[in-house]
């Protein structure tokens, strides 16, 4: 398993679906090697948050269904990364979104 991606990777993944630079199943594969390891190496509670986002982002409703998490669901989780990321940066801590 690779090393914990860092903050900048996270937001890479997230702008690279909304700019269709990466798939939905290869951003999925790439998060599970975390979400799913036995012993996951992830010390940041908002990279830990994000991976679960990122984790399952190609399930659909059904077999042949939309998205269970369209693009504004991802955008929205794109900005509010981003403004966790920087309230950690100021010193507030890391309150992850619930």
């Amino acid at each position: 398993m690779a090393a914990q991606p860092s903050r900048a990777e996270i937001e890479a993944h997230f702008e690279g679906l909304l700019h269709g630079a990466a798939t939905r199943d290869e951003v999925d594969r790439w998060a599970a090697q975390w979400v799913c390891a036995d012993v996951p190496d992830v010390d940041d509670d908002l990279v830990w948050w994000a991976l679960g986002l990122l984790h399952g982002i190609d399930l659909r409703t059904g077999p042949e269904g939309e998205y269970l998490h369209d693009d504004d669901a991802i955008a929205g989780w794109l900005s509010e990364f981003r403004s966790q990321a920087r309230m950690n940066a100021s010193g507030e801590g890391t309150p992850v979104p619930g």
